[in-house]
C-alpha cells in the first residue's frame, strides 16, 4: 500500500492542475487503442484514385493532428497513388514506402483486419501519420516531412503538392499512362493553335496594310466621288482587321494556356509530380540545372511563389498580384522570400547581389535577361523560365529555346549574399537532431529548453 500512495498522489496532483499554459503539453494515446478500428477499403494493389483515398488521409489525419493534404502528397510522391508499390531501389516497401525496420516499429493495423500491412493503404496512410506525429509533425510539419525523408528537395516537393490539395486541386494528376496518351495531343495542340496564330496575325496585318492605302486615296483623290469610295472600303477593311485582331488575341490566350500545359507535362515527364490545370503546384524542388534531378537552390522557393501568379495580367510598371510587368514580377517574387530588388532590369542585372551565370549552369530561381536588358524572367529548369512577356499577354512560362528568346539572350544572373530558411521553422522550434537507425527524433524549444521526442505523441492544449 506504501508504494501505492506516490502514485495516487502524483495522479491526484494532475487531476486537480490549473489550466495549462501555451507551453504545456499533454500525452494522446496512440490512434490504435483510442477505440474501435477503422475500417475502409480492402487492402488494394493497384492504383486508387485521388477521390477514394480522400477519406482515409483526411481520417489519419484527424486522428494524429497531421494536416490530410500533406498525407495526400506523401502518397503520390512515394508511390503515385498505388502505382508503384515498389520496393524500392533502397528497399521501402508498400504505399507509403517504408523501410521494413521503420514499419516494424511504427506500422499498425488501422483497417483492423488482424494484420498491419504496408501495402494496405489504410494501414500504410495511418502509419505514416502515425510516424509524422511522432516526429513533430503537429508543432513543425515541415520539420516532421524532413524526419520522413531526410532531403530539402522532397520537402518543397511535399508540401508543393499539400499546398495544390489545400487549394482544390489534385483531382487531375496525370499518370504515366495517362502522359504517354494526353502529351502528345497537348504538343498536337499548341503547334495547330500557333498555326491558327500566324494566319489570323497576318491576315490581321495584310488587312491594316490595305485599310491604310484607302485611307491615303481619301485624303489625296482629286474627286469626291473617289475619296468617299475609298473611306468606304476603308471603313469595311477596318471592321475586318478588328475582327481578325480579336480573333489572334483569343489564339494568343489559348496558345498561351496550351503551352503552360505542355509546358507542366512535359516537366512531369521527366520526373516531377505536375498538375495539369493547376499551375500553383509547381514546387522548386522539381527543377534543377541540367534539367534533371539533384539539389535544390538556394532561391528555388521562388519558382513555387512566382508559379502562383501564372495567368495575371501584364501591367507595364505593374508589381502586384493585380498585374505585372517582366522586372515588377521579379522584385514581387523576390520580395516574398525577404530579398528587396530594385524593379527595372537593368538595376536587376547590376544589382550587389547578382552574379553572372553561364547557361549551361543555370538552376531555378536564377533571373534570365533578353533584349539588351529590355526583359527578364526567373529560370525555373528544363530549359524555362516564367515572365510577364508584353501588352496583351499574361504571366507565363517560355522557353529559352525559342527562336526570339535564343536569339536575345542577354545572359543571366543569380542572386546570392542572403541566407534563406527554405523550411521556415519557427523560433520556438530551432534544434532538430534524427538518428536514422532509430527512426527517432528530437526537437528542442527555443522559448522554455522543453525536449520533444518521436516515442510521444504531443498536441497542446
Amino acid at each position: 500500500m506504501r508504494r501505492l500512495i506516490p502514485i495516487l498522489l502524483a495522479a491526484s496532483a494532475l487531476a486537480f492542475s490549473g489550466t495549462a499554459g501555451a507551453d504545456t503539453f499533454r500525452v494522446a494515446q496512440p490512434h490504435e487503442t483510442a477505440g474501435s478500428p477503422i475500417a475502409f477499403a480492402p487492402a488494394a494493389s493497384g492504383p486508387t484514385s485521388f477521390a477514394a483515398l480522400r477519406p482515409i488521409w483526411q481520417a489519419a489525419g484527424n486522428a494524429y493532428g497531421i494536416p490530410w493534404e500533406v498525407l495526400g502528397a506523401i502518397n503520390k510522391v512515394e508511390t503515385d497513388f498505388g502505382r508503384n508499390l515498389g520496393p524500392s531501389s533502397a528497399g521501402a516497401i508498400g504505399w507509403m514506402q517504408f523501410m521494413p525496420s521503420t514499419w516494424a516499429r511504427w506500422g499498425i493495423d488501422a483497417n483492423g483486419d488482424g494484420v498491419a500491412d504496408p501495402n494496405n493503404p489504410t494501414d500504410a496512410i495511418f502509419s505514416a501519420a502515425r510516424y509524422l506525429a511522432g516526429c513533430g509533425g503537429q508543432l513543425d510539419i515541415a520539420r516532421a516531412v524532413h524526419c520522413y525523408n531526410h532531403s530539402t528537395v522532397y520537402v518543397d516537393e511535399v508540401l508543393g503538392l499539400a499546398g495544390l490539395y489545400s487549394r482544390g486541386g489534385g483531382n487531375d494528376l496525370l499518370s504515366a499512362g495517362q502522359l504517354q496518351i494526353n502529351l502528345p495531343a497537348a504538343q498536337k495542340k499548341v503547334a495547330s493553335t500557333h498555326r491558327l496564330l500566324s494566319a489570323a496575325s497576318a491576315q490581321a496585318t495584310a488587312l491594316r496594310r490595305a485599310e491604310r492605302r484607302f485611307l491615303h486615296v481619301a485624303t489625296t483623290a482629286r474627286l469626291l466621288s473617289d475619296q468617299l469610295e475609298a473611306r468606304k472600303h476603308a471603313v469595311q477593311l477596318g471592321v475586318r482587321r478588328y475582327a481578325a485582331q480579336l480573333r489572334a488575341a483569343q489564339l494568343r490566350r489559348r496558345l498561351d494556356s496550351a503551352t503552360a500545359q505542355l509546358t507542366r507535362m512535359k516537366a512531369q515527364a521527366t520526373g516531377g509530380s505536375f498538375a495539369t490545370g493547376a499551375p500553383q503546384l509547381l514546387a522548386s524542388s522539381m527543377f534543377v540545372a541540367g534539367g534533371g534531378a539533384g539539389q535544390a537552390t538556394q532561391y528555388g522557393g521562388v519558382v513555387s511563389i512566382a508559379l502562383q501568379y501564372l495567368g495575371t495580367p501584364y501591367v507595364w510598371g505593374g508589381a502586384t498580384p493585380e498585374g505585372f510587368d517582366c522586372s515588377g514580377l521579379v522584385q514581387y517574387v523576390y520580395a516574398q522570400v525577404g530579398v528587396s530588388l530594385p524593379h527595372y532590369t537593368a538595376s536587376q542585372w547590376n544589382y550587389p547581389g547578382a552574379v553572372p551565370v553561364p547557361k549551361d549552369q543555370l538552376q531555378p530561381g536564377d533571373l534570365v535577361f533578353f533584349n539588351g536588358l529590355d526583359h527578364v524572367g526567373i529560370y525555373i529548369g528544363y530549359g524555362y523560365f516564367i515572365d510577364a512577356p508584353h501588352t496583351g499577354a499574361s504571366v507565363r512560362i517560355d522557353s529559352l529555346g525559342g527562336p526570339w528568346f535564343a536569339s536575345h539572350y542577354d545572359g543571366a544572373r543569380r542572386i546570392v549574399g542572403t541566407s534563406l530558411d527554405g523550411l521556415g521553422v519557427p523560433q520556438a522550434i530551432r534544434t532538430t537532431a534524427f538518428t536514422p537507425d532509430s527512426g527517432t527524433a528530437a526537437f528542442t524549444s527555443g522559448g522554455g529548453g522543453t525536449t520533444f521526442t518521436s516515442n510521444i505523441v504531443y498536441f497542446t492544449h
